[in-house]
């Protein structure tokens, strides 16, 4: 007979062998682990948009007692405002846009608007604004996109709905908000069940209203219908706070909006640099 066996080596457990690009190894008790490299997801027309806003992580109270400001500790802040730069730098060394947001009132504080090709690119984005500290209060997921309405447009303004540039200069004021059009029983008020041409009459009106503030607002609406909980996204750039309000107020009055429109909550605030956001928003950045 020939020498026995010894005992066969441990299976490892550890950090895998190097692989090749793209593909997986296994990890403890054959469990997959993924690598990082993912093929793009892109829709077949525009880019994917995501909203992110964001609240600055409260330090816990200073044990120096109740007197002391529980709400800042210049020395160690919870936020890396260092790495939330890096990760706006790169997401746009990327070709992803960034809009950078300071945001009034207690919805939160910070606000990124991130338009791109690649989904995974603005998961990646919404991954290392995360990992820097923000916490992400409310979102929203949408798709540039031309309206079933608006068909007939030249290509010159498809080409600015689908692919458009922003943030738009001169215009810093800012609000965002979801809306959805109104499905009912009654008769006339399910958006949906009316006829194509009564609804496209309506929406040509809404546009004439809108256009009255060119100069003033830039509007961008994207569609969200199947990837969000609301049907579109409406994101406002304005000269002046009151453009806003002034847009907003004078375009509930056409009929598509008093009749079928419904909205989400409003997030309102300043466009600006990240840098110049930052240093407004986290104590002692």
């Amino acid at each position: 007979m020939g020498p026995r066996p010894g005992p066969q080596a441990p299976v490892p457990v550890g950090p895998c062998a190097p692989v090749p690009v793209g593909s997986v190894c296994p990890g403890p008790r054959g469990v997959r682990r993924l690598t990082r490299v993912t093929d793009p997801l892109v829709p077949s027309a525009g880019w994917g948009v995501l909203h992110l806003f964001c609240k600055v992580p409260i330090p816990p109270p200073s044990d120096e007692g109740t007197d002391a400001r529980p709400w800042t500790t210049a020395a160690t802040p919870l936020v890396d405002v260092e790495a939330v730069a890096a990760a706006v730098a790169k997401a746009e060394h990327d070709g992803v846009q960034v809009v950078t947001v300071a945001v009034l009132g207690h919805k939160a504080d910070v606000g990124f608007m991130a338009l791109g090709p690649d989904l995974w690119r603005l998961r990646s984005l919404q991954t290392h604004l995360q990992g820097a500290g923000l916490m992400v209060v409310d979102s929203f997921v949408s798709l540039t996109e031309i309206s079933e309405y608006a068909e007939g447009i030249p290509d010159e303004m498809k080409r600015t709905r689908l692919y458009p540039q922003l943030p738009p200069e001169g215009k810093t004021a800012f609000c965002f908000y979801p809306m959805s059009k109104r499905r009912g029983d009654a008769e006339g008020a399910n958006w949906f069940s009316m006829p194509f041409e009564e609804r496209k009459a309506m929406m040509y009106g809404h546009g004439a209203a809108g256009r009255a503030f060119a100069g003033r607002i830039v509007q961008v609406i994207t569609g969200s219908t199947g990837i969000d909980d609301w049907e579109w996204g409406v994101t406002l750039f304005g000269v002046h706070p009151d453009d806003l309000k002034d847009c907003v107020y004078t375009m509930r009055f056409d009929e598509g909006s008093a009749r079928f429109a419904e909205f989400g909550p409003f997030i309102t605030g300043m466009v600006a640099p990240v840098e110049t956001v930052l240093a407004k928003v986290v104590e002692g950045a």
